[in-house]
């Protein structure tokens, strides 16, 4: 039997579903997921084994128009894991708005020689009579070597996408252990989870100006203790006050919603100290990103 194995890239426009897909495919969360889009700032790696192959999923961020360099830092990852994974995975939606959005992704996919799949995500919210022209038109825009109807929520059609993508790849090693699913550090899935509930918890641009770090983490065996550090930084004194909230309460509600994630992650207690720093427009500043993560 010969073994395949290859990257796959997962590229779209913003809030397609791109995350809630690598997830649904793995069975198990690695990637954050929010209703807001551009929640995804760093691509995220997602290994699926199966008996006779292994695929090394990319999730990237959605690719927009930018304006800051942060977001030009995101859009670049995205961009770049096109030219360097074996196949691409595009994921969009039948709506015309997400359509527009679609097609400079499309833009840039031209420009690489890698096989392509479409997968037109939220089918369960579709009726047929829109999708079967919206499948027709987008194989008269690029010549993809397979188009699937899917929902990434539902689980719509994943056994006929990951059939697909099984049949464009090639021989290849297993490139990592079978029972390894992510190759995020702890620090890094720690950040996202606490990224992800300040997303849930606040509202307008101040998400968008949050960052998270992990100062340090500090496991207690004889206690079943984890304890974690973390820093969240914004770009104004006044973002800072509306995250920490009345008395707290606002702060108090992300660490906890934060901490009750990763107890059920990790599997112990966690003790999790959450501090907010201002770092002026961090997002406009090249070296405060590089020093980010970004």
């Amino acid at each position: 039997m010969t073994y395949l194995s290859g990257f796959v890239a997962i590229v779209g426009p913003p809030n397609v579903g791109k995350s809630t897909l690598l997830n649904s495919i793995l069975g198990k969360k690695v990637a954050i997921v929010t209703s807001k889009p551009q929640t995804t700032r760093n691509r995220i790696t997602g290994i699926y084994t199966g008996e006779d192959f292994q695929m090394v999923f990319m999730d990237t961020p959605g690719i927009h128009k930018t304006w800051t360099p942060l977001h030009k830092s995101m859009v670049e990852s995205a961009k770049a894991a096109l030219r360097e994974v074996d196949i691409v995975l595009l994921i969009t939606e039948v709506s015309e708005a997400v359509w527009e959005e679609t097609l400079p992704v499309i833009g840039v996919l031209k420009k690489t020689s890698r096989p392509a799949v479409l997968a037109i995500n939220k089918v369960d919210k579709t009726k047929k009579e829109i999708l079967l022209p919206a499948i027709d038109r987008a194989r008269k825009i690029y010549e993809f070597n397979a188009i699937v109807p899917i929902s990434a929520l539902k689980g719509i059609n994943l056994n006929e996408l990951m059939g697909e993508l099984k049949a464009l790849l090639k021989p290849g090693p297993q490139l990592f252990p079978e029972d390894m699913d992510t190759v995020q550090s702890e620090e890094f899935l720690i950040s996202e989870i606490i990224r992800e509930k300040i997303y849930l918890h606040t509202r307008k641009e101040l998400p968008y100006s949050c960052a998270v770090t992990v100062d340090f983490i500090q496991e207690d065996p004889k206690k079943n203790l984890l304890s974690i550090a973390a820093r969240i930084h914004v770009e104004t004194e006044s973002q800072k006050g509306i995250l920490i909230g009345k008395k707290g309460s606002m702060i108090k509600n992300i660490g906890k919603a934060a901490r009750e994630e990763l107890e059920s992650r990790f599997g112990v207690k966690i003790f999790l100290d959450l501090i907010v720093r201002v770092e002026k427009n961090w997002s406009k500043d090249t070296r405060a990103l590089r020093k980010l993560g970004y």
